[in-house]
């Protein structure tokens, strides 16, 4: 599985979500959009949308850091 979360240093939402993989013992790859100008054009590519996190999970795009679309995704209960 892989899974990509696509945030910024000063992102409240991305920390929740990075805490959530951690929790959860999710392997992902943190994009710093902020500090990554690639990383924001595919972001940008994949989304559509410029506000974060985005997280990519095999290539199912969840827009904002919502629990239910993780989980299902995950395959968490």
């Amino acid at each position: 599985m892989v899974v990509k979360l696509y945030s910024t240093k000063w992102c409240t939402h991305c920390k929740m979500a990075k805490n959530f993989f951690k929790e959860n013992k999710i392997k992902f790859k943190d994009m710093n959009v902020q500090d990554d100008e690639k990383a924001a054009e595919d972001m940008l590519d994949k989304s559509g949308q410029m506000g974060v996190p985005i997280i990519d999970i095999n290539g199912a795009i969840i827009i904002g850091f919502n629990i239910e679309e993780l989980k299902k995704h995950l395959k968490i209960e």
